[in-house]
């Protein structure tokens, strides 16, 4: 039940994009070494905290072992390369070049392993102009121009609420491309170099929009297009309550559905010949019952419309329970709920690991150089 048996991943990377994208890979069985500094990573010491551990951490680095070393000095620089003859992945997130200065560029590491993956996630990748720019999530959305199509109002400019380039645009296509790596190898039997530049990605979640400035050359606005507020059949509404309604009633059975729900004037639903209007209607309808009120009318009926929940709601509901998105558990204080991830989506996976996995909370120091990849006791 485990596909990533026997593989041996090296994860150099910090933060987010990298070790989520090594933890998946955990989750199907790799294993996978964490190689930290001296001090530890600094999303070690990132709140909130589980008395001395950060829960980011935990979370983020489930079932993995950690080790110390300082890759500046020699007794470091060679524990590393006993490592890397052991390894078949090779993840790392520092800046384009830091490794070639680190004594271990595409020809060192060819020489040392040939069969080695390397994965480089970057924010702009490992050539261009852009390659040396420092970013975050936030930075890259908006160099992609993705962020431009929702920044909120003037007044009140939106933070996305999800790590869009970190999650979709770097541990998402670092996954991907880790796994063809290792078919392809298995046909070659050859390593290759990957390079993951997190807005690269967020040029495919943006499909849609080069879609229509490729068809009209005009570029999509914010509230003005049909997925991104233009339409009022996919827009969120105020409930008399101050909660919102998501309606995405985009087909025409679902819009018809949606207006005799709410009792909308049958000279508004054609919403083709006046939107505003028709927008402004279903506004003032909404704005007249509570989200509690309106979710009694929309459940159970194929409208697509329904409730923004909070997050602790969502987590509560039975469906999602049910699923098994929470069954796993971080050993952490107590049996703490892991991440939800993409994988395993067989139940008889889902099923395989019912009990808790810890993080790698104590940092572990070698005294002198590695021999090579550290072996687990049937304890561990």
């Amino acid at each position: 039940m485990n596909p990533l048996s026997g593989v041996k991943i090296l994860d150099l990377t910090t933060l987010l994009p990298g070790p989520l994208a090594t933890l998946i890979l955990a989750e199907a069985g790799a294993d996978v070494l964490k190689v930290e500094t001296p001090a530890g990573e600094d999303m070690r010491r990132f709140p909130p905290m589980r008395g001395d551990t950060s829960a980011l951490f935990a979370i983020l680095n489930r079932g993995k072992r950690s080790i110390s070393l300082d890759l500046k000095s020699a007794t470091g620089k060679q524990s590393l390369e006993n490592l890397i003859r052991e390894a078949d992945v090779l993840v790392e997130q520092f800046r384009p070049g830091v490794l070639d200065r680190l004594g271990f560029g595409t020809g060192s590491l060819e020489k040392l392993n040939p069969r080695l993956i390397v994965c480089s996630i970057t924010g702009y990748g490992q050539d261009g102009p852009k390659r040396d720019v420092p970013g975050h999530d936030l930075n890259y959305m908006a160099e992609s121009g993705l962020l431009s199509v929702s920044p909120g109002s003037p007044e009140s400019p939106a933070v996305p609420p999800a790590l869009i380039a970190d999650i979709a645009g770097g541990s998402f296509p670092a996954v991907i491309n880790i796994l063809l790596a290792l078919r392809q190898r298995d046909r070659t039997g050859e390593g290759c170099r990957l390079d993951i530049a997190m807005t690269d990605t967020l040029f495919t979640l943006a499909f849609w929009g080069l879609a229509q400035l490729d068809a009209s050359g005009k570029p999509p606005m914010p509230g003005g297009e049909l997925l991104s507020g233009g339409s009022p059949r996919y827009r969120l509404y105020k409930a008399a309550c101050g909660g919102l309604i998501a309606v995405g009633a985009l087909e025409q059975k679902f819009w018809n559905r949606f207006c005799a729900l709410i009792g909308l004037p049958q000279t508004l639903v054609d919403d083709f010949i006046d939107p505003v209007a028709t927008g402004a209607a279903i506004a003032g309808r909404i704005a007249e019952k509570s989200a509690d009120e309106w979710r009694a009318v929309f459940d159970g009926q194929d409208c697509c419309a329904n409730v923004v929940r909070s997050l602790s709601d969502a987590i509560a509901d039975p469906h999602f329970a049910g699923r098994g998105l929470f069954a796993r558990k971080v050993a952490l204080s107590g049996d703490d709920t892991a991440m939800a991830l993409p994988v395993p989506v067989s139940e008889a996976f889902r099923q395989s690991d019912p009990d808790p996995k810890a993080a790698p909370i104590e940092l572990e120091a070698p005294d002198g150089v590695l021999p090579g990849w550290p072996g687990r006791s049937n304890s561990e």
